[in-house]
């Protein structure tokens, strides 16, 4: 068995206990879990997709995926593997922070490092600079609009949110929070080999002005009975 069926089959099994145990403790009605999951699904499929267009656009992406690019380069394992143990590994972090877990929060750490590496390989790369740039501007405006589904649909952040929530409840703002986390992380994937651009200062600049827009429109009434998920504060 390859490193890389080995650590897929391992998320997994992980991811599929969390999900039954988090629906069994805190079952969600059928009728809001219609009508929530595939909201869910859909923002964090369009998550997945996003990040490969800044991979394909070859210009620096976004501090997570900055440290996500560097651990595949040392762990020689594709970056949607790697997107799924960062999230993994991320969620014990959430117990001194009391950060509640979801079914969304579930799903993330599984979705959309599978979908990285399913849509990534057949996606063109350009090569003439102003594709490239466009490519990157299509990257974060598909992660906003995911950002929008999938946390408007009140079943939990993922585990890179749920870290800037979790330090929120500590005292710290959202916005000092997801500065501190973007810049270790960022300095971290640095360090491993990943790479900084243009892309990166597309994703910083756009990235929180976007998900304000997305997410008030795309934002559900909060469940009544729910203890997965608290609610989503503002950026």
């Amino acid at each position: 068995m390859s490193p890389t069926t080995l650590c897929r089959l391992v998320v997994i099994a992980v991811i599929s206990a969390l999900t039954i145990y988090r629906l069994r403790r805190d079952p969600i009605p059928r009728r809001e879990l219609l009508r929530r999951l595939p909201r869910c699904l859909a923002g964090l499929a369009c998550f997945g997709i996003g990040i490969s267009f800044f991979f394909a656009a070859r210009l620096g992406t976004g501090p997570w995926d900055v440290l996500h690019a560097g651990l595949a380069k040392r762990l020689d394992l594709p970056v949607g593997v790697v997107i799924n143990l960062v999230g993994l590994a991320i969620l014990p972090l959430w117990l001194p922070l009391k950060e509640p877990i979801g079914l969304g929060t579930a799903l993330n750490t599984l979705e959309i490092g599978f979908v990285v590496d399913l849509f990534r390989p057949h996606l063109f790369v350009p090569t003439v600079m102003a594709a490239r740039v466009a490519f990157a501007v299509i990257g974060v405006v598909v992660i906003a609009l995911g950002s929008g589904l999938y946390l408007g649909s009140g079943l939990g952040s993922g585990p890179r949110d749920g870290l800037m929530m979790g330090l929120n409840r500590l005292g710290l703002s959202i916005r000092s929070a997801r500065t501190v986390v973007e810049i270790v992380t960022l300095g971290v994937g640095f360090a491993l080999g990943g790479k900084l651009g243009a892309g990166t200062a597309i994703f910083l600049i756009g990235i929180g002005p976007l998900v304000q827009v997305f997410l008030p429109r795309l934002r559900l009434p909060p469940l009544v009975s729910r203890r997965a998920s608290a609610p989503i504060p503002s950026l």
